[in-house]
């Protein structure tokens, strides 16, 4: 019997084509609904605003509530240029400060006030939502970022909340095989050298003393 490969501890996965990423994000009917009828943010979209992307379709879920959560029922498949996204990862700073990875904490507040883009790993979610061992990307743009990915980088926006409310009848039903089949087929993102040097921390094994009584030992 085959074991199952696991995926690396911090990996971007997403739909994507030779030109462009699929992104998800879920706003109240007000934003979500002009803005999969016209493929593009309506007004009242805030352009100044830190928005959060989010390319794995599970951890979107888990975030809206299968969009049932007030304020996000209507679930958007936003489709960007892989060019923009990649310009928003290569100009991001982490959103938390690692030590041995950012020089220091004061040099890593200076970057990620600076950086129009923040990276977050977070735990990917299964069916039922809950976290697994490997973690997901969530990019958040700002100010030049959340303006490109609206005017520029953006060329088609989808209304995915009946697909994600029919997965979820399914995993309620216990039907899991089928709603596995309904998944967007997400692949590991190819990466070119450098795209994450700023953003992905080397994990390094700390090695501290454990005193005990009459013993001292070593731990990591």
């Amino acid at each position: 019997m085959s074991v199952p490969v696991q995926p690396p501890k911090q990996q971007i996965r997403a739909v994507y084509g030779d030109t462009t990423v699929t992104v998800y994000q879920a706003y109240s009917p007000v934003i979500g609904l002009p803005a999969a009828r016209d493929g593009r943010f309506p007004a009242a979209w805030k352009r100044e605003r830190m928005t959060w992307i989010k390319p794995s379709f599970l951890w979107m879920m888990y975030r809206c509530g299968w969009g049932l959560k007030e304020g996000q029922e209507v679930v958007l498949a936003v489709e960007i240029s892989r060019e923009g996204f990649e310009w928003a990862l290569r100009n991001a700073a982490l959103s938390h400060y690692v030590r041995g990875f950012h020089p220091d904490r004061a040099g890593w507040q200076r970057e990620l006030k600076r950086a129009p883009a923040r990276v977050q790993w977070d735990p990917e979610r299964d069916l039922h939502l809950r976290a697994l061992d490997h973690r997901s990307l969530q990019l958040g743009l700002a100010g030049e970022a959340s303006r490109r990915y609206a005017d520029e980088w953006t060329t088609g926006i989808r209304d995915v909340t009946p697909l994600a409310h029919e997965i979820h009848a399914l995993v309620r039903e216990r039907r899991l095989a089928e709603a596995e089949r309904l998944l967007p087929a997400e692949r590991p993102y190819p990466v070119p050298d450098g795209l994450l040097d700023r953003v992905l921390p080397i994990r390094t094994e700390v090695k501290t003393e454990v005193r005990t009584e009459g013993t001292t030992s070593r731990a990591s």
